[in-house]
This record gives C-alpha cells, structure tokens and sequence, in this order.
C-alpha cells in the first residue's frame, strides 16, 4: 500500500533499482519530520524483496563523509546510485549544488571515499547516472535546463567534449528538476519534475533515440496534486521489477512543501512506446484491497480541502492520522474489494463537537449516500473512538473507490484514525 515505507521514514526523490540479487533498493533525500526545511545530513537505504516489507539500512551515507570540508554541515539532496564494475556508485548532491559520487561493495552502504564530479560540482542539483548497452557512462545534472555527458569515473570528470546543454529546458519540456533516465525498447526516458500545470507536482518525460538527445517531451506520468493542500513538488524514478514497470513517486504531508513519503504505481507503455498517466492510489503496486482488513485513514490518495496528513507518538510507535478533517473536506481510498455482502462500516475517529458525521460514498460521489456515520464528540483529537453505521441492505460486490466527506456544524474538527469494514448480522 501507499505510501510503501513505514510511517517514521520520510523519503522522497527516489531512484528504485533491482540489480542480480533480486531485491529492490531505494535511494532518496531523507526528510526529518515535523521539519519546516528541505532535506537532512544522511541518507538511508531501503531494501525489499517482494515491494511490501521493507528492511532499512540507516545513514548509507552522511554530509560529514563528502568531498569538501565546508560541506560537512549541509543537506544531502536528492541521489542515485548504479552498479559499476564490482562497486556500488552512490552519486550526491547538496544544498548548494555541490555533486560528487561514493563507493561501497554493497547496494546498501556505508559509502565512503567520496570525490567531486566536475564540471558538475558546485554547478546543479540531482545528479542522474545511466549505463548504456556498450557499457558507457552519462551523468546528467541541473535545474530549470538539464545537462549532461559522458563520464569517466576513474577521473570523476565528464569528458569536456561530450558536456550538452539544454538537454531539458523549462520552457520546452516543463523542465524543473530532479532527472531519473532508463532505456526501454531502444527509447531512452528522461523522466523529471514538470512544471507544465503550474507547479512541479508531476513527473513528466521525455523521449529521444540518443542517451544526450535531443529529447522530445511524452506527457505526464503521474500528478500528485491533491496530496497535500500546500504540496509543491514530485520527483522520482520509472524502474522495471520483475519484468513489470512501476513510477516511485513522492508525497506531501503536514500541510506544507517537507515531510515527503515515497509512493509507487504500476505504469503501462502503448505500442508506440509512450507511457500512460497513471493516478495515485492507496493501493499501489498491490491488489484492490480487502475492505474488511483495518486500513490506516493516513493512506488516503487524495484530500480535498483543509485536511491533510499528521502524525503522532503512541509510545514508541509512530502514528499517522488525518487530521483537521472539517466540514465539506473529503478524502478518498482507491481502491477497495467487496465480496457480495451487506457490510456496515467502521471508523476510529476524534471530533472536538457533537452533531458531525461522516458521509459515506463508492466510486460517484454524485450517487447517493451509502452511509452516515454520527461522531462521538471525544476528549482531544487523539481519543480516537469506534463508531459505525450499515451500509443499504443490497449486496456490494467488486472493486470501489471510497470517499468520505464531512457534514454538521462549522466548528466541527475531526481526526480519522482507521477505517474497516464488517459483515452485518442478519436481523
């Protein structure tokens, strides 16, 4: 389910790879939550053999192990890493454009004896490496107009003669930032985030039958407006696992531009090689989901209005919730499986008044409503009571989005905890 990772990790810009052991490995930025900035001072690697359970491997990598000594201090932005040779090439960037790479003789770290790339170095964000069919090496790197060339890595320099500018521009492709790039069928994909609606909060890409181009925009990926009501960008990575193709992405959480969790769909190509836009999903590279399984109310995949996703400590766990759940917002899960039953339906839930409920709508929100759900009012936003109502008395069966939207007074302040689903006793 999305987001993939547990609750205390947030990661966004990730690159996903899969190389002979089987395992999927993520790289990305690591924000710290509750932080109002971008970013912090280490990296963590994440590893997983099925897209579901996921083991960690903390501080890969560390600000205090880059290649220039003023840069002890800054934030790690966003990374990749590639297979090369018999090492593993981790290559960073920070807050001020600094960009290097470093080694380990595993996928997951430490990685250490870190060097500049230059002329990258100090000159852009978001470094991208590819491995072509003859075993060359391209780097790309920059913001608003990406570059890129062939690298050699024993000299970490990109070779002087082969440096293209422009390859992707803002006012051609969208171009913001954040490029990721893999070959399919011939095609290279530079997949990055587009700005083309407005704000960064797509990952577009771009086609071209040459590792430097020139490259010709596709379309959008995937848009995850709607995360967050103040969600600013997307970065991420296309990645073939398993034979399949999947997006990672990244959202906002908090009500603001940080505390980014990585998510991740399946993508389809059409027989021209363009990729379809795909939607956000609670259910992510998964089946529907069961809906009589408890499913945590933060995994929503789209909030409308004040709503947004919050988190608290219930002793040494860490807990995610909506919270600031008032009257009209809605918030929806994509998708669930019914099996031909007359089901009621359950909510953990918090409301600071009485008289509020929850309505209770599948797929068309302009259907009627299936169920209302009055609140308890409880005492503080994290006494989360039980509360229910029955669904009609005809059966439901098959796949269904679901959608809650609240209803009552306009101070009512609701926090959603778990939501689930039950059989209903016959009468």
């Amino acid at each position: 389910m999305n987001p993939i990772l547990p609750p205390q990790f947030y990661i966004p810009d990730v690159e996903a790879r899969q190389w002979d052991d089987g395992i999927v490995y993520l790289y990305g930025s690591c924000d710290k939550c509750g932080e109002s900035s971008y970013c912090s001072q280490e990296y963590h690697v994440f590893g997983s053999g099925d897209m579901k359970h996921w083991i960690v491997y903390p501080q890969s990598f560390q600000s205090k192990y880059v290649h220039r000594p003023q840069s002890k201090e800054v934030p790690l932005y966003a990374p990749d890493c590639e297979k090369i040779g018999d090492r593993y090439c981790l290559f960073y960037c920070q807050e001020h454009g600094e960009e290097g790479v470093a080694y380990s003789d595993a996928p997951y770290g430490p990685f250490r004896g870190a060097r500049g790339i230059e002329p990258a170095d100090t000159d852009g964000i978001d470094p991208a490496i590819f491995i072509d069919d003859d075993g060359s090496l391209y780097y790309f790197w920059g913001q608003y107009h990406a570059k890129g060339g062939k690298l050699d890595l024993e000299s970490c320099r990109i070779i002087p003669e082969t440096v293209t500018e422009n390859i992707l521009t803002e006012e051609e492709h969208g171009f913001h930032e954040g490029i990721s790039i893999r070959k399919r069928n011939g095609i290279y994909y530079m997949v990055y985030s587009d700005i083309s609606r407005g704000r960064p909060t797509c990952l577009g890409y771009a086609t071209s039958d040459r590792p430097l181009g020139p490259y010709k925009k596709g379309g959008i990926i995937i848009d995850n407006t709607g995360c967050d009501p103040k969600s600013w960008n997307n970065h991420g990575s296309i990645a073939e696992i398993n034979k399949k193709w999947y997006v990672f992405y990244h959202r906002s959480t908090h009500n603001g531009y940080f505390n980014r969790q990585v998510c991740v769909e399946p993508i389809f190509f059409d027989e021209n090689g363009s990729i379809d836009e795909v939607e956000m999903t609670t259910q992510g590279a998964e089946d529907p989901l069961d809906c009589r399984k408890p499913l945590e109310a933060y995994r929503a995949c789209r909030m409308e209005g004040s709503c947004y996703i919050d988190d608290y400590r219930d002793g040494e766990q860490c807990c995610e919730y909506i919270a600031h759940f008032r009257v009209g917002d809605a918030v929806t899960y994509k998708y669930l499986y019914f099996s031909d039953f007359t089901f009621r339906i359950f909510l953990e839930a918090s409301s600071v008044v009485e008289n509020c409920a929850v309505k209770v709508y599948l797929d068309d929100r302009e259907e009627e409503i299936l169920a209302r759900v009055a609140l308890k009012r409880t005492n503080g936003k994290f006494d989360f009571q039980t509360v229910s109502a029955d669904f009609p008395g005809e059966k439901i069966n098959g796949i269904h989005s679901l959608h809650l939207k609240l209803e009552g007074g306009k101070d009512a302040v609701v926090c959603l905890k778990t939501i689930w689903f039950a059989v209903k006793e016959r009468d």
